[in-house]
């Protein structure tokens, strides 16, 4: 497995924010302690380039996002924050997993996992939202495609919907997404009836839940909705935005996964891969904000995906 970290993501000081510094210190801590560090391959990377992540944001909001942490705006929407380290780190962040893409494509390993910060889905094309700066999932989808991918698909099991994912490939039919997701809760969207729009009708596929769904029947709902999409869609690649926030003591989430769910849901998504693409898997860490059981949880993760992987 191929592990991406940085103690660059720390650059991203969001002071007493919920998405803290303290996340990733506590998610590099359990890497190390747990010998993750030692039995991954960690590449050196480069940040996303321009190029890459204008084929998800303008210029026009580079330019402005740049700016922004260039004058340590802080507050630049109700529930993000900037300093003048959050350009660093979302690029960095951006870049790995562009990064972890071209490797896992070209064979050098089967899956990756990016312990990255600050999180992307809720990234909108031309503007932060949700704590997200760029849509690192989205970046790293599209540069799959510039190395020959035809089609690939997105699986989102942060406990809120990936807004920003599924808009940037609204009309894309060559992109699937699937999210499940607590519903009504924000962002607001993320209802069953948004499928995609034009050609791409179908391919995006939302699981509404309720709060206090038990664990068991929220794994199979995202099962049995990705099962069937990547059987419509046979994609080339599996991209996770692996959010840790259901877990039943997060606390912003209301859900009521524990680690060993984690365990079981990364066993399976690398199974998953195996079956659909050849195992090409890259995992990106979107959300999680208890700062106990969210590094449990990465942990449990990459328990699971090394359990399928040996097998």
């Amino acid at each position: 497995m191929l592990l991406y970290q940085s103690p660059k993501f720390a650059l991203h000081d969001t002071k007493s924010h919920p998405e803290s510094v303290a996340r990733i210190v506590q998610v590099n801590a359990m890497l190390k302690s747990s010998g993750w560090t030692e039995r991954c391959k960690s590449p050196a990377w480069e940040p996303a380039t321009q190029q890459q992540c204008t084929r998800i944001h303008p210029d026009s909001y580079l330019e402005a996002l740049q700016d922004w942490c260039e004058h340590d705006a802080g507050r630049v929407e109700v529930d993000t924050v900037v300093s003048k380290g959050s350009w660093t780190a979302a690029t960095l962040g951006a870049g790995a997993v562009c990064d972890a893409v071209q490797r896992v494509v070209k064979g050098e390993d089967t899956t990756a996992f990016c312990a990255i910060r600050p999180p992307g889905h809720h990234a909108l094309s031309s503007a932060p939202m949700g704590f997200c700066l760029l849509n690192n999932v989205a970046i790293g989808a599209q540069y799959a495609r510039t190395l020959g991918l035809n089609k690939v698909l997105i699986v989102d099991w942060d406990v809120h919907h990936g807004n920003g994912t599924q808009a940037s490939f609204w009309e894309d039919p060559n992109v699937g997404f699937v999210s499940i997701h607590r519903f009504p809760f924000y962002p607001g969207t993320g209802k069953a009836d948004e499928t995609g729009g034009g050609q791409a009708i179908g391919t995006k596929v939302n699981i509404p839940v309720a709060a206090g769904i038990p664990a068991g029947e929220f794994l199979k709902r995202l099962y049995d909705a990705s099962e069937k999409l990547a059987n419509e869609m046979q994609p080339d690649l599996i991209l996770l935005s692996a959010g840790f926030d259901a877990h039943r003591n997060d606390p912003v989430g209301g859900l009521t996964l524990e680690a060993e769910h984690y365990e079981q849901a990364g066993e399976w998504i690398s199974n998953f891969a195996k079956s659909h693409c050849g195992g090409k898997l890259v995992s990106l860490l979107e959300g999680g904000y208890h700062l106990q059981h969210m590094p449990e949880c990465v942990d449990a993760h990459l328990r699971g995906i090394e359990s399928a992987t040996r097998k």
